[in-house]
């Protein structure tokens, strides 16, 4: 399984959140499943355009992400929920219900993401 680890900045004088990245076909697959929780930090998912809540133990947070990783839509899941696709997501962002709030993610956020290279021009070039 293909995960790296990296940081997700929102923003000036915001604190950094710690970022998984799930670039390999498995590592998307498996997401969050499994885990009870993920405080304080954030699951990228890439490339990715839809995601769900089957067999997950918690209620999520789902940024969708343009190739600019800048926010198109946000939604919470609770378990047991097929997400609909984006058309325009490349990437998507999970967290714990609540999270993305706290850190002021609003639909028009861009994010940087500063990690290891990840395949397609994504989030490694932060």
């Amino acid at each position: 399984m293909t995960t790296s680890n990296g940081l997700l900045r929102l923003g000036p004088g915001r604190a950094p959140v710690p970022l998984e990245i799930a670039a390999s076909y498995r590592a998307r697959t498996r997401g969050l499943l499994g885990r009870d929780g993920i405080p304080g930090a954030a699951l990228l998912l890439t490339p990715a355009g839809s995601v769900h809540t089957f067999r997950m133990r918690f209620a999520i947070d789902v940024a969708y992400l343009d190739r600019r990783l800048r926010v198109i839509a946000l939604t919470t899941m609770v378990p047991g929920r097929l997400g609909l696709p984006r058309l325009r997501s490349r990437h998507v962002l999970e967290a714990e219900a609540g999270a993305m709030a706290a850190w002021g993610l609003r639909v028009g956020s861009q994010l940087d993401i500063t990690a290891p290279e990840v395949r397609d021009g994504g989030p490694g070039n932060g």
